[in-house]
């Protein structure tokens, strides 16, 4: 049983690296995958075995999808607002540092997550028939908050109110698949580097050996943020890790760029690792990767749960020495190449992910979400109001 888990992992960080690189390509495709073809791989191995496949992969991917975000641009929901920040640090010559702070925020997530979860399952099984009624009301308190604390609150009313449209059209068309990928790599990525095209910006010598330095009060508030957010998408149904960390974002003030990245880092390990925790507790399923796990195992134990959490655990060790190789690549590679033309290399391929996954239909959605994308920079508010393209369906669902 330990050497099957073990090559489990190793064969499940090998495609979480795979799907974090990867721009469109998912652990939720992944998922539906091997439910699929479960009947046929359990005549030769166990549930527990499959479900620690699966939770690599994902651990893996939280760690790894950062580069693609930081380097090309091209975010996934979980790091769509951590692409303008990380844009900086690149241009700056920093870009294997803004890696390190988002790992050093997976990392250190995951590790609190863990010594946190005796505590996280009464507080969920307590929480979560009090809060469970409520959800659209708190998101709702919270957008208000968001729009009345920026500085251009007409126009940032705007710019919620039209991607939050935009998100209800696009995630209500009924023949196209993966709509996040053309929205949000649109709002958040190719926006982003049209805007930077009218600079005269090229990408410096990416400095690899550079010391972090930041306020260790620093660090810890973006974990413990990271982990509020976690807390809020493992109790509340329908929140993911992305609106979970706008809530976020709005009561953890003044962290600076390094702890931005720190939390953004955190968040999308946390949102899983404490998924984990409400499967165990209440049974509730709260991400794509979990539901293919509370499928191969409809119910789980304690001892169960701790397999899940050290797998997690080896699965990270091995993810953060990947992330970093894979990030030294990056940072060598793209200094060979001349900055305007690696953004419309960027553009094109994603624009291409885009046919490849959604045909037709997506390149409109990501034609349509990229002009959106732009009114923020343009209008000077802050682009966590284009997060209303996923906030305004949750509260809409929650409250019709």
């Amino acid at each position: 049983m330990f050497l099957e888990i073990m090559i489990a992992i190793i064969l499940g960080v090998a495609a979480g690296i795979f799907t974090g690189i990867t721009p469109g390509i998912h652990t939720n495709l992944v998922a539906v995958v091997l439910v699929s073809v479960s009947g046929f791989l359990l005549r030769y191995t166990n549930p527990v075995v499959l479900a620690v496949f699966m939770i690599a992969i994902s651990i893996t991917n939280t760690f790894i999808d950062s580069i693609p975000s930081i380097f090309l641009g091209a975010p996934e929901s979980e790091t769509a607002l951590g692409v303008l920040p990380g844009h900086r640090y690149l241009l700056k010559g920093f870009g294997y540092m803004a890696v390190k702070l988002t790992l050093i925020g997976c990392f250190g997530g995951m590790i609190l997550s863990i010594l946190l979860f005796p505590l996280s399952i009464p507080v969920v099984k307590f929480i979560y028939p009090i809060v469970q009624d409520y959800i659209g009301h708190i998101l709702l308190i919270v957008v208000i908050f968001m729009i009345l604390r920026d500085n251009h609150k007409l126009w940032a009313l705007f710019v919620f109110m039209l991607s939050g449209t935009f998100g209800l059209v696009v995630l209500n068309m009924p023949n196209l698949s993966q709509p996040l990928f053309p929205m949000l790599s649109g709002l958040f990525g190719i926006s982003t580097l049209l805007i930077s095209l009218r600079d005269t910006n090229r990408i410096p010598e990416q400095k690899q050996e550079q010391r972090i330095k930041i306020k260790k009060t620093i660090a810890i508030k973006a974990l413990l943020s990271g982990q509020f957010s976690g807390f809020l998408s493992a109790i509340f149904p329908g929140l993911g890790a992305a609106q979970a960390a706008v809530i976020s974002m709005q009561i953890t003030r003044r962290l600076g760029d390094h702890g931005f990245l720190i939390l953004v880092g955190s968040i999308n390990t946390v949102n899983f690792m404490l998924s984990i925790s409400a499967l165990y507790a209440i049974n509730k399923a709260r991400n794509g990767s979990i539901v293919a796990i509370s499928q191969l195992m409809e119910n789980i134990n304690l001892h169960i749960a701790i397999i899940y959490l050290a797998a997690a655990l080896v699965a990270g060790a091995f993810a953060v020495v990947a992330a970093l190789k894979i990030a030294r690549i990056f940072s060598s590679f793209i200094t060979r190449i001349n900055y305007k033309k690696l953004v419309v290399s960027v553009i094109l391929f994603i624009t291409v992910m885009v046919f490849m996954l959604c045909s037709w239909l997506g390149l409109l959605v990501l034609l349509v979400s990229t002009a959106i994308g732009i009114i923020p920079a343009e209008v000077k508010v802050t682009r966590t109001q284009s997060m209303g393209c996923l906030l305004m369906p949750v509260i809409g669902y929650f409250l019709m």
